[in-house]
């Protein structure tokens, strides 16, 4: 792949999971600090939340369908990507909110990291097993 078409690919991506993201914090932050929550099964609903939002963009604007993949696979193979994705979220969570506490200023430092650790995962694993080549 050429590297302007990369970049413009992540770029797209980046929109995307921008919006995942906006969806993902704010449900957190409404379990966490509205509802009240603890804030590792809150990542955990607002992260799945989100998925659901993600495949949906990211297989219609980001990445080019494989012909060989049902779209029921290649949406299990998303969701298995996706929970090793949750399970690096929920680790980088729970580290950061057992350091830095569970207040809003703590669980927003501590999902940020989260989000750029699982946005590079996101990236390269979809990018392997879910593009065509």
């Amino acid at each position: 792949m050429r590297f302007r078409a990369l970049v413009e690919q992540f770029l797209k991506f980046g929109v995307v999971g921008a919006v995942a993201f906006v969806i993902d914090y704010g449900i957190l932050m409404l379990l966490s600090q509205v509802v009240g929550w603890d804030p590792l099964p809150s990542s955990v609903v607002s992260f799945v939340v989100s998925l659901l939002f993600n495949y949906v963009a990211s297989m219609h604007f980001v990445f080019e369908r494989r012909d060989d993949l049902s779209r029921r696979r290649e949406l299990v193979i998303f969701v298995a990507l996706s929970v090793i994705g949750l399970g690096i979220n929920s680790a980088v969570i729970w580290a950061g909110t057992a350091a830095l506490g569970d207040g809003a200023v703590a669980v927003t430092a501590t999902k940020l990291v989260a989000t750029v650790v699982v946005a590079v995962w996101n990236f390269v694993s979809r990018k392997r097993w879910l593009e065509a080549r």
